[in-house]
């Protein structure tokens, strides 16, 4: 009949305009950002490290859509964090671009390059989204790097204490490292032809060390007294630490002053219910004890929130939290369906749309794969990694530590009860000694009183040789300072769990585990492996 002829019509009509209104992203990835945000104090309850932040921006962006409770990294170290990200597989999938500094396999597209040759808008500000030079070269696609309107945003506290000793005020001073944080995401919305839906990727480079010190209390005004008896009980607390832990927060609260700019300018330009907004960090906190660079919840829980905007025709239901344990292998999968992208390769990760409509609660079996190999080239005699695999479920975290005679975060080098390099040495030079953790007030803190009674059980927990095997009882020991590897009650957990982990490693074609380990232990390197 002539009437359902037009019907049909109109619904042909109707799928091909909503194919054309396809999404915008924008994705702000800060780097060694743990999962440290006043959104989780509200989730995790009093007597947190959470508990002195504010970060009303991130907050809002998990308040109209979406916080993930349980977001981990595929590996606590930059490159291989990132090309997992990039990639929608465990970083042991990514060939060398699983090394800090590495060059990247061109056979492993990243997935803004198919969302450009999609016909998306890309682009991206201050920290790459590869491995050294932009990746859009080797992979054919133009360049998109927009940084017009400056790169101080990464250096904020140095900015803001420079210009406040040139007797400008510090809010004052703040404002211009704002307002050149939103001008780069102008210019990119500039260049971005006219009706063509746009990725965005901005990356500051602050929460990364070095920050000044002090400055969480003068320019943030958090107090530092507050953290006093709610550290993580894997830091000595105690008032340098608490210090450096509170100018950490301090960069953390610059970065939300950004997302805030990003998404004032997005419902200014009536884009914000036409995009994807998704913040996350790379890995947890630089320069202290079970933070970056390990496989701890401390080095590699994160934070994660996305709102999905009202126009994309996804079933919203704002403040919703997602308990599920989830890796920002995830992320790629993800976009390339909401943007109606079919990917060109089978990925590890799998997609969160499901998760943003279903009901489902967190599930017992559910589980994490992560692990790490190296950080700086220099951390172990002979350029040696420390490679380790982990799996992490609600209950449970199982790391193999598969050379368990290296020092984990690096040789004790260059130190000695009789020769101790001075403070100001190790506070600023990542390399001197334990290099696969930065430099920093705490790990010269930690180093300086490594003998006092007391402190020695800190310092050789995080610094000492470990165990072939650890296993931690998340119930009773959240912050995983207990390993109970080898104990009689815990043997049939150690042994599904290790059953768990090897299967995957095999499945997915670990060099560590596939009789490949060479590609690791002198792996191809590109650059000169200097500390990002």
């Amino acid at each position: 009949p002539k009437s359902m002829k037009s019907l049909s019509l109109l619904l042909l009509s109707l799928t091909a305009a909503q194919a054309e209104a396809r999404p915008n992203f924008v994705f702000i990835f800060a780097d060694d950002w743990g999962r440290h945000s006043s959104a989780y104090a509200k989730l995790d309850g009093k007597g947190t490290v959470n508990d002195v932040i504010s970060t009303p921006n991130f907050d809002r962006i998990a308040e109209e859509g979406f916080l993930f409770r349980n977001a981990f990294v595929s590996s606590p170290s930059c490159t291989p964090s990132r090309s997992a990200l990039l990639t929608g597989l465990h970083f042991w999938q990514t060939g060398s671009a699983s090394i800090l500094h590495s060059t990247w396999d061109e056979k492993l597209s990243p997935f803004p390059l198919e969302l450009q040759q999609a016909g998306y808008h890309i682009g991206r500000s201050y920290k790459g989204w590869g491995p050294g030079k932009p990746y859009e070269a080797p992979f054919g696609g133009k360049e998109t790097t927009y940084q017009q309107a400056g790169g101080s945003f990464s250096n904020f506290s140095q900015y803001v204490t420079k210009q406040v000793a040139k007797g400008v005020e510090v809010e004052e001073a703040k404002r211009v490292l704002y307002e050149e944080f939103k001008g780069n995401f102008v210019a990119f919305l500039k260049d971005r032809p006219a009706g063509e839906p746009f990725f965005y990727y901005t990356g500051p480079t602050n929460p990364h060390r070095k920050w000044i010190k002090g400055s969480g209390r003068n320019l943030w005004s958090i107090d530092s007294d507050r953290l006093e008896g709610i550290l993580p009980p894997s830091l000595p607390d105690v008032p340098e630490i608490r210090e450096d832990l509170a100018d950490y927060l301090g960069e953390v609260s610059a970065v939300d002053a950004g997302i805030g700019m990003i998404y004032r300018h997005l419902l200014e330009i009536g884009e914000l219910e036409n995009t994807v907004i998704m913040i996350s960090g790379d890995h947890g906190a630089p320069g202290f004890p079970y933070g970056k660079c390990n496989v701890y919840d401390f080095g590699a829980r994160v934070p994660l929130a996305i709102r999905i905007g009202k126009n994309i025709g996804i079933p919203l239901e704002p403040a919703k939290v997602i308990d599920r344990l989830t890796s920002l292998i995830d992320l790629a999968p993800t976009v390339l369906e909401l943007a109606g992208v079919e990917g060109k390769r089978k990925m590890s990760g799998v997609s969160w749309v499901p998760y943003f409509t279903d009901q489902k609660p967190a599930e017992a079996g559910e589980a994490v794969f992560m692990g790490r190999e190296r950080h700086l080239t220099t951390a172990r005699e002979g350029n040696l990694p420390y490679p380790q695999r982990a799996i992490r479920t609600q209950e449970h975290l199982l790391i193999v530590n598969f050379a368990p005679e290296r020092w984990p975060m690096g040789d004790p080098r260059n130190i000695s009860d009789e020769t101790i390099p001075a403070s100001d040495v190790l506070e600023n030079d990542t390399r001197i000694t334990l290099a696969d953790e930065d430099a920093g007030p705490t790990k010269a803190w930690m180093v300086n009183n490594r003998n006092v009674p007391g402190v020695r059980e800190f310092y050789d927990r995080a610094y000492g040789k470990r165990s072939e095997y650890e296993l931690y009882d998340l119930k009773k020991d959240p912050h995983q300072v207990k390993n109970l590897a080898g104990e009689p009650g815990y043997s049939e957990v150690e042994a599904g769990l290790k059953k768990r982990l090897m299967d995957e490693l095999v499945r997915t074609g670990d060099p560590r585990v596939t009789g490949d380990r060479q590609f690791y232990e002198k792996p191809p390197m590109a650059g000169s492996g200097t500390e990002e």
